[in-house]
């Protein structure tokens, strides 16, 4: 059996008001609050009731199916409690690519099960239009707002803004002054794709290669850019050598990323090349260049994300993208609802959450994505316009 009732914590005392009911009503709110199964001392601990009349009370709400035994002396409600307001949370989403399209997913997904209402918008990779949506979202006064948008130049900007109105935040990837952070450790990622480009060069170059090439993404700042820095460290105290390493400054764009590549590659001799850059974005668009220029067996890639159109790359045979860093913004939504929700509830919270990762590899990446049905990719797209 599973229902919900409302919480009326705080109306006034009735003189209609029954006693046991009451006490039955605190008890199971005291489960629901705890969200885990509890012994009859427990219990009694927290209510501050007489221990017969509790111990009373659980069995007969256990014979009414309102509570369970979850486990041995111990007792889980049936019951989901919601109190009389849905909170209203703002999501500023950087964009409508792959990736974006995931985490809002997720975000939807989370909000319907936690009966939280929604607002999304959409800041289109644009700091103007992120800084209005801001001001959109305080208008709407909303109780917290999740903010994911890429620059790090109009990060005070908006804490201002929504300090001034005391409407808490959560930044996504990019780190905002008085904002809760969630996001990817971006020195692991760096590590994780530093030594996988390193296992790449000793499996097919025995180790030796003529240039690094790294896509970066500036106006991200210092942060996401530990991710090449990062990577760039692994390989330089592995393989010390007088191997070039070229920045191109791709902004994270596949297009972008593309025609630097191309232009990059007419004027170099042909080099063995490791590439990796800010994002799997990036990543494939550089890759797409080197295979223009009939260059693709002279580069090694390792991207990040893992996005659906760098797990198709990873199927093909022959590739040269030797892996991807699995960010799983699918899975975003539930943790950072989570963490919203606990914020609105002045739990105690820490200044940054980590996103779980995990290389992908041919070999591994229908394990962890077996179900995986591709249509016509951003990527696709951008080439067709």
């Amino acid at each position: 059996m599973c229902c919900t009732i409302t919480s009326r914590r705080k109306l006034p005392r009735s003189p209609y008001k029954l006693e046991t009911v009451s006490r039955a009503c605190a008890l199971l709110r005291e489960l629901n609050d705890e969200g885990r199964a509890l012994t009859l001392s427990e219990i009694v601990e927290r209510t501050g009731m007489e221990r017969t009349i509790c111990f009373r009370l659980l069995r007969t709400l256990e014979d009414e199916g309102f509570l369970r035994r979850a486990e041995r002396r111990k007792y889980a409600s049936n019951l989901r409690i919601v109190t009389g307001k849905r909170f209203r949370i703002g999501y500023a989403a950087q964009g409508h690519d792959s990736f974006c399209a995931a985490v809002g997913h997720g975000l939807r997904r989370a909000a319907h099960e936690h009966e939280v209402d929604l607002i999304e918008l959409d800041n289109q990779y644009n700091q103007r239009i992120a800084l209005r949506n801001a001001e959109v979202l305080i208008q709407q006064k909303v109780d917290l707002a999740i903010e994911f948008q890429v620059y790090e130049r109009i990060a005070v900007k908006l804490s201002d803004l929504f300090n001034e109105a005391r409407i808490p935040v959560i930044a996504l990837e990019i780190p905002q002054p008085g904002a809760a952070f969630f996001g990817v450790d971006n020195h692991q990622v760096g590590l994780l794709a530093g030594k996988a480009l390193l296992r790449a060069a000793q499996k097919e170059w025995d180790g030796q290669w003529d240039e690094l090439l790294l896509l970066d993404l500036d106006i991200a700042g210092s942060l996401p850019h530990m991710r090449i820095s990062s990577a760039q460290s692994v390989l330089r105290k592995s393989v010390p050598g007088a191997w070039l390493t070229t920045h191109l400054e791709s902004r994270g764009a596949f297009i972008r990323a593309f025609e630097l590549t191309r232009k990059h590659l007419q004027f170099v001799p042909k080099r063995r090349t490791l590439l990796t850059g800010i994002n799997d974005f990036a990543v494939l668009g550089a890759l797409r260049a080197f295979e223009e220029a009939g260059r693709s067996r002279l580069c090694l890639a390792v991207g990040l994300g893992a996005i659906p159109e760098a797990r198709r790359e990873l199927r093909v045979s022959n590739t040269r993208l030797f892996g991807s860093v699995a960010f799983f913004p699918e899975r975003y939504g539930e943790m950072v609802l989570e963490l919203a929700l606990d914020i609105l509830h002045h739990r105690v919270t820490p200044p940054a959450i980590y996103a779980p990762v995990q290389l992908l590899t041919p070999k591994n990446v229908d394990q962890f994505y077996p179900k995986d049905i591709f249509g016509q990719s951003d990527i696709d797209l951008a080439l067709v316009k």
